[in-house]
C-alpha cells in the first residue's frame, strides 16, 4: 500500500479535564510543533477560568492559536474554525514545522477531517421566533415537533439542548430538508495534512470524574464567578448566546441571575461537565486509527514513542 505522502499532523483528543494541556506543552519540548488549540470555548476572550486555558507563563513558552479570537457577543460555528485552523496549519507547515491539534470540541476535528454539509447560514428573525417559541411552550415542546420532520436528528439530540434544538428547526424550515438529510450529504475533505490521532483519555471514568470535581472547585476559588460576573455586568450578553452556554459559565449565570444558589452551582456545575465528558467519550469512540493513552507518570515517554512510530 502506497505510504500517505501529505505532512503530518498531531491531533491530540480527548475528554475535558484529561490533561490534554499538559501533554501537548511537553510534546513542543520534544518535536518541532505549534499548538493549535480546537475547543470552542476557548475562543472567546474574558473567558480564561471556566475554559480552563493555558496561563499567561504556559503560553509564553508554547503559543496556543485560535484562542482569543472571539468577542462573547458573537458566534463562531465548526465551519469558522475549519477555515482558521487550515490557514494557521498553512502558515506552520511553511515554518517547517508539525500542527499539533489540541482539544476536546470533537465536532471540531470531525468537520476539519471529514468535511461539512453544505448547510444554510444562520437566519437571526428565524432564531428569534423560535425562541419566542421556546419561552413560551418550552424547549421540549419545539423538541418534539423536530421529532415529526427529522426523527433522525431528533434521536441524537436531547430535549434539553436548546441550540441543537434551534438548529435542527431553522435548517429544515430554510431548507424544506431535515438537518439529517444534509448530514448525510457529508463528504470527506481532502485533508492537506495527514492526521497522527492521540486520545488521552483514563479508562476509569471515577478518575476522571474525581478530576472534574477538583477542577471546578479550583475554578469557583480562582475566580470563575468574578469572570462570569464581568460578562454579566456588560449587558449586551445574555444566556443564549453560544459563549454562555459554555458548561460552567451557564450554571455561573444562572446563579448570578438569581435562578440558583451557590451550592446548585457548584452541583450542577460538576455535572454539566461530567455530562460533556460522556458525549466527549461517545465522539471519540468512534474515531478510527486513534492511539488511545491512559494518563500516567510515563504519558510523554509513550506519546512520543506512538508519534516515532507514525514517522513524526
Amino acid at each position: 500500500m502506497t505510504a500517505d505522502p501529505r505532512p503530518p499532523a498531531i491531533f491530540l483528543m480527548g475528554p475535558t479535564a484529561a490533561g490534554k494541556t499538559d501533554l501537548a506543552v511537553e510534546l513542543t519540548r520534544h518535536l518541532p510543533c505549534d499548538i493549535v488549540s480546537v475547543d470552542s470555548a476557548m475562543v472567546y476572550r474574558g473567558m480564561d477560568i471556566g475554559t480552563a486555558k493555558p496561563d499567561a507563563a504556559t503560553l509564553a513558552e508554547a503559543p496556543h492559536r485560535l484562542i482569543d479570537i472571539c468577542d462573547p457577543a458573537e458566534a463562531y460555528s465548526a465551519a469558522a474554525f475549519c477555515r482558521d485552523a487550515l490557514a494557521e496549519m498553512a502558515a506552520i507547515r511553511a515554518h517547517g514545522r508539525i500542527p499539533l491539534l489540541v482539544g476536546g470540541t470533537m465536532l471540531y476535528f470531525r468537520a476539519l477531517e471529514q468535511g461539512l454539509s453544505p448547510l444554510p447560514s444562520a437566519d437571526p428573525a428565524l432564531r428569534r421566533r423560535l425562541a419566542a417559541e421556546a419561552e413560551e411552550g418550552g424547549w421540549p415542546r419545539l423538541h418534539a415537533r423536530l421529532a415529526e420532520v427529522d426523527p433522525v436528528a431528533a434521536a441524537r439530540i436531547r430535549p434539553t439542548d436548546p441550540q441543537r434544538i434551534q438548529r435542527a428547526l431553522e435548517v429544515y424550515e430554510l431548507t424544506g430538508e431535515p438537518l439529517s438529510h444534509w448530514f448525510a450529504q457529508s463528504r470527506e475533505a481532502a485533508l492537506p495534512v495527514r492526521p497522527v490521532k492521540l486520545v488521552l483519555a483514563p479508562a476509569d471514568r471515577g478518575t476522571l470524574q474525581a478530576r472534574i470535581a477538583r477542577r471546578f472547585e479550583a475554578m469557583l476559588a480562582g475566580g470563575l464567578l468574578e469572570e462570569v460576573a464581568a460578562l454579566y455586568g456588560r449587558g449586551d450578553l445574555h444566556p443564549d448566546l453560544p459563549a454562555i452556554r459554555a458548561v460552567g459559565y451557564r450554571q455561573a449565570w444562572a446563579h448570578l441571575a438569581g435562578e440558583i444558589d451557590a451550592d446548585s452551582l457548584r452541583e450542577r456545575g460538576v455535572i454539566a461537565t461530567r455530562q460533556l465528558a460522556k458525549r466527549q467519550y461517545t465522539w471519540l469512540r468512534k474515531e478510527k486509527n486513534a492511539a488511545w493513552l491512559e494518563p500516567g507518570a510515563d504519558i510523554v515517554e509513550r506519546a512520543l514513542k506512538y508519534l516515532s512510530s507514525a514517522h513524526i
